[in-house]
């Protein structure tokens, strides 16, 4: 399984607003930072402030910010909403299958269980746990490590 570009933009904006804190981001220093596209990294900020794990911060030093604790944000969940729920086999949807193997198919039920068991991976981590060691994840990023983000 491949996971989209949008899903990975999603994920490294909420890892940039996590190491900032409740310092708001602007979206096209997070685009410069990671050196991606600053019209989809815009796309994944809507769409997160839509699901409710960022919030818009308004004026000059604005941009966006957790509206959640980063403990709070299952990875898992993300991928499911920036993922469109999309199936990952044409057969999984009803209204768009042509397989004349559906009711029988063993394959289908195996795409079924791996993609269970990769979600069932991904709830376990936190946003927490992918940024639990900002001091090696903020020079990269030209963040500069704070003695608070250190001690988190």
């Amino acid at each position: 399984m491949r996971l989209t570009q949008f899903s990975n933009f999603s994920i490294r904006l909420l890892m940039y607003a996590a190491l900032k804190g409740s310092t708001p981001s602007a979206v096209p220093e997070v685009a410069r930072a990671y050196g991606v596209s600053y019209d989809h990294l815009k796309k994944a900020a809507s769409e997160l402030c839509r699901h409710g794990y960022l919030e818009t911060v308004r004026g000059r030093n604005g941009g966006v910010r957790l509206a959640k604790r980063p403990s709070e944000i299952r990875i898992g969940d993300v991928i499911r909403r920036t993922e469109g729920g999309a199936g990952l086999v044409e057969c999984f949807d009803p209204e768009t299958n042509t397989c004349p193997l559906l009711a029988t198919c063993e394959l289908r039920i195996a795409l079924q269980e791996a993609l269970a068991a990769f979600f069932d991976v991904l709830d376990r981590y936190t946003l927490a746990d992918l940024v639990r060691a900002p001091d090696r994840l903020m020079p990269p990023l030209g963040l500069p490590v704070r003695e608070s983000a250190a001690a988190r």
